[in-house]
């Protein structure tokens, strides 16, 4: 990953995380809990793409689970995030742009489900039962309602920061100056234009073959 992806992830997964801790646990809502996490992992994901999905899921799960206070097995939120990081990336729309709202709230609903269900899984080979307790219907449908509520308010704004974090608008506008003055001096000097150099330098040879049959004709009609 470049170093502006690997900055930008890093702040935006520790600011989740501190939110998700400080604010969202405390709330006591009824089921599950608000994933932040979640989202920001998706909305990266959706930029950069499965393999870049795939890594910061995993950093951001592996934070969550030695955060205070995780009470799980180390690595067990990771494998979860680092699977929902790959198989958003993989459907990320063209250019890092969302053209309609549909298909990322589809994508936020199927990884609250996916998620809950991989994490009781691998809570379940752990020997952990504590998603029996509360009830698997009501972990899904809270899940899936909490974080589409809240997925309007985080996925675009994060989506946005990641493609203005990839883009360079200095180096495009230097590379396009640049091409517009070599373009122009070009032209300006020898009256060529850049696509068509080699029709260009043609042309010329041929100009100069004509006027070398024209001077020998001069010289041919001057000796007789």
């Amino acid at each position: 990953m470049r170093v502006n992806r690997i900055l930008l992830s890093s702040a935006l997964v520790v600011v989740s995380l501190v939110i998700q801790v400080s604010v969202l646990a405390r709330l006591h809502l009824p089921g599950a809990v608000p994933d932040l996490m979640l989202l920001t992992v998706l909305g990266l994901a959706m930029v950069y793409g499965h393999v870049g999905g795939a890594l910061v899921g995993f950093g951001a799960g592996l934070l969550a689970d030695l955060a205070p206070p995780a009470d799980h097995a180390a690595g067990r939120y990771a494998l979860v995030l680092c699977v929902v990081g790959y198989c958003a990336g993989l459907i990320k729309p063209e250019n890092g742009r969302l053209k309609s709202a549909t298909g990322p709230m589809l994508v936020v609903v199927a990884a609250a489900v996916g998620s809950t269900l991989l994490y009781a899984g691998v809570g379940a080979l752990v020997g952990d039962t504590a998603a029996r307790h509360v009830g698997m219907t009501s972990l899904l449908i809270t899940a899936a309602l909490y974080d589409l509520l809240l997925a309007p308010f985080v996925v675009p704004g994060i989506m946005w920061l990641a493609r203005r974090a990839d883009s360079d608008p200095l180096t495009e506008a230097n590379s396009g100056k640049s091409g517009d003055i070599s373009s122009g001096w070009l032209s300006s000097g020898t009256g060529l234009r850049i696509g068509g150099q080699r029709g260009g330098l043609g042309s010329l040879k041929a100009r100069a073959r004509t006027r070398n049959v024209r001077v020998g004709r001069i010289k041919g009609v001057k000796r007789l």
